[in-house]
């Protein structure tokens, strides 16, 4: 049997080689273009996912790809043995833009968190307090697929059959304040919370809560840590979401999505006394903060920050909170709530969210799933006021499909 040559090879890979941990929509796309995806037969889709938050600058942003191409082309990866000019650079552009003093560079937001965790332990540890292990999390949360992150996590379908949950993570209701002050103890370590979450229903903390909060762990001497993996870098109409809140800073965060615009990357970064405990050899990665991340990040991060994409945000989120009240108003048997912050928008619905995301995409329009019953829209944030319009359209269809669905569902229960 001759060995296939490239163009003899399948266009895709058959389902059959690949682990089957995903249930795949039947859609594949070929390229993109700011916030269009086309298919292999040349169909046009509205993205209102980005990837979950991670296209946030577009399809083949211009910037990015003439990154990519020049870093390509000069160097690709060495290793954390030597210095890496560009992930100083970057490195410096978060700390000066942020509470934050010192980063580590991975590839994931899952690195990120296991960076973040190690820390806060190690820090504790440091002080002579190495009983201070526990890392205190909430439900609803979502902090990644590593072994760390899905106990950080606790949601139990992520649990399952990984064997017994690690000890020192502890779980507790969303929102529940005075849940929150009756956990943290002698050994606690820190707690990690989403100051928006995203998978657990776009719920985001109140404000006076996060403040409560971060005083909390002041008093106690336990760390904040902040998972602004998906509601960071600039979706929330701030370059993180916690910005929003007056003296609620973390003591370490996790990036991650929107820095590479697409690229792998991720970042975990801290005070300088939250690290002190992470000193040489106590944790690395072979490939983060490569030259070729590294080359994408900075020119993500540089149009991040500019204030003029930060008020178009705010701008966008405004329409969309609009619009989605309107429809709310005109759909209440489909539409029950609206959630999240910026452009991390959440619908709560009363018709099944699987169901109506495939409404959705009958429209050419791709969003998201989330817990309770949501679905999530998480459009790049340079996605035009035209584009949102668009998007208000094909939700309105979707809702009118949805209701004629229900509706029929329920005459065909009905007894003649």
């Amino acid at each position: 049997m001759t060995e296939k040559t490239a163009s003899q090879a399948p266009a895709t890979v058959p389902s059959d080689h690949i682990m089957a941990v995903y249930s795949r929509t039947p859609l594949a796309f070929e390229r993109g273009e700011g916030a269009r995806l086309y298919t292999t037969d040349g169909e046009s889709y509205l993205d209102c996912m980005a990837g979950i938050a991670v296209n946030a600058l577009g399809h083949a942003n211009p910037k990015l790809v003439a990154v990519l191409k020049e870093q390509a082309e000069k160097l690709w990866h060495v290793s954390n043995i030597f210095t890496i000019p560009a992930q100083e650079r970057l490195a410096k552009a978060l700390t000066d833009a942020t509470f934050a003093d010192v980063v580590f560079f991975g590839n994931s937001g899952s690195e990120a968190i296991e960076c973040a965790i190690k820390t806060a332990r190690k820090y504790h540890w440091k002080n002579g307090q190495p009983e201070r292990i526990d890392i205190i999390g909430f439900e609803g949360s979502f902090h990644g697929r590593t072994l760390g992150a899905i106990n950080a996590s606790g949601n139990p379908n992520y649990l399952e059959g990984f064997g017994p949950p690690l000890p020192g993570f502890v779980h507790l209701p969303f929102g529940d304040l005075d849940a929150i002050k009756a956990a943290v103890g002698p050994t606690t370590a820190a707690i990690i919370l989403e100051p928006v979450q995203g998978e657990g229903g776009a719920r985001a903390w109140p404000d006076a809560m996060l403040k409560a909060i971060r005083e909390l762990c002041d008093e106690t001497g336990t760390l904040l840590i902040y998972d602004e993996i998906q509601c960071g870098l600039g979706r929330s109409g701030k370059l993180f979401a916690h910005e929003w809140v007056e003296g609620a800073a973390p003591d370490i965060m996790a990036v991650a999505k929107a820095l590479g615009g697409g690229f792998p990357v991720g970042a975990c970064l801290a005070t300088a006394e939250a690290a002190k405990g992470m000193t040489v050899g106590s944790h690395g990665s072979t490939y983060g903060g490569n030259p070729l991340a590294m080359a994408v990040g900075e020119a993500s991060l540089a149009e991040l920050v500019k204030p003029e994409l930060m008020a178009h945000v705010r701008e966008v989120a405004g329409y969309f909170t609009q619009q989605f009240s309107g429809l709310r108003e005109r759909y209440p048997d489909v539409i029950e709530d609206i959630r999240g912050k910026g452009l991390l928008i959440g619908l709560k619905l009363k018709t099944p969210n699987r169901e109506f995301m495939q409404h959705a995409r009958e429209q050419h329009l791709l969003i998201a799933g989330g817990g309770d019953n949501c679905v999530r829209l998480l459009p790049p944030l340079n996605l035009t006021i035209e584009e949102a319009s668009e998007a208000v359209g094909k939700l309105e269809r979707a809702c009118e499909t949805a209701r004629a669905k229900a509706k029929a569902a329920t005459q065909a229960k009905t007894p003649a």
